[in-house]
């Protein structure tokens, strides 16, 4: 039995991601089309191949728990010097993010792990590519804005090619957020 690197994310629906992954190929960034645009809940994680069906096991009951919440990007943000990231801020929907991503790596269940960096809900829009690329991500975007209901999240691997696929989608257990609570759909850049 082999290894596998998996993820769990929130994706980050039509038209933004599609236009958000093109920014990022844009900027230089040569991973950016083998990386859906997400906001990452679990990062890329080796297990067993057959630890996967206890891991979907988990993850159904983690959504079963869940609830739709709104969410909305809003600016950018960096983590440099610290790590060579420029991203789109959560600034509505990250308690929830954090609360998914606890459940998910709890001590109960097979995704326990440790990070890297404390937990920061995020859309990465440039990763590693030269200082220049990375001042024009943060400029450009600065006034990008998106929202949406999420209603759950997916579990994703990584191909020995560097490319994640969606292996399953796990939807919240509970009702949908109310209209009046999440905008769907809204999403601008500025004019260039």
């Amino acid at each position: 039995m082999g290894t596998v690197t998996i993820g769990v994310s929130i994706a980050v629906p039509e038209p933004h991601g599609s236009l958000l992954q093109e920014r990022r190929a844009g900027f230089g960034d040569a991973a950016a089309h083998g990386i859906p645009t997400h906001v990452t809940l679990l990062p890329p994680t080796e297990v067993g191949s057959q630890a996967l069906p206890g891991v979907e096991a988990h993850l159904t009951a983690v959504a079963a728990a869940g609830r739709p919440f709104p969410m909305r990007l809003s600016g950018t943000g960096t983590f440099r010097p610290m790590s060579p990231v420029v991203y789109l801020r959560v600034v509505q929907g990250a308690e929830n993010c954090a609360w998914l991503q606890q459940r998910i790596r709890s001590a109960s269940g097979p995704l326990t792990r440790e990070l890297l960096f404390p937990y920061h809900p995020h859309v990465t829009v440039a990763h590693g590519i030269d200082e220049a690329a990375m001042d024009r991500a943060f400029e450009e975007l600065a006034h990008y804005e998106a929202d949406w209901s999420c209603t759950g999240f997916a579990l994703a691997e990584q191909g020995a090619d560097g490319v994640w696929r969606k292996l399953r989608d796990f939807a919240f257990g509970g009702a949908v957020v109310p209209p009046q609570a999440a905008r769907v759909g809204r999403g601008s850049l500025p004019a260039r």
